[in-house]
């Protein structure tokens, strides 16, 4: 297996597992923002000071544009360049980044009712 292939499978993968993500948030609505990591660690007083609904469907979102970042790339990988790949990967890791925070009062601020 090619290096050009390992990339665009890397993406098909990533973006196959980022929709399965976004059907299950779409699925379960606001029941699946238990699901985002740190919030399933608050006290269930604290969780209900959050617009859950909104915090699901903000995921789901997110989960959908990576999972067509992912795809595009894997398709244009396939069929023009390996680099695609590369630049999707690239987009999707900072895209990523910069929704992780440390400070849960930070990642859920813009949530609270």
């Amino acid at each position: 297996m090619a290096t050009n292939d390992i990339w665009a499978l890397f993406c098909l993968v990533s973006a196959i597992i980022y929709v399965l993500l976004a059907l299950i948030f779409t699925l379960l609505k606001e029941k699946a923002a238990i699901l985002i990591s740190g919030f399933n660690t608050l006290p269930k007083e604290l969780r209900a000071k959050y617009d859950t609904q909104q915090m699901s469907k903000d995921m789901r979102n997110q989960f959908f544009l990576w999972t067509i970042i992912l795809l595009a790339g894997a398709i244009l990988s396939h069929f023009i360049s390996f680099y695609f790949a590369i630049a999707a990967s690239v987009l999707w890791l900072f895209l990523f980044l910069k929704e992780v925070h440390f400070d849960i009062d930070k990642a859920f601020d813009r949530y609270l009712k």
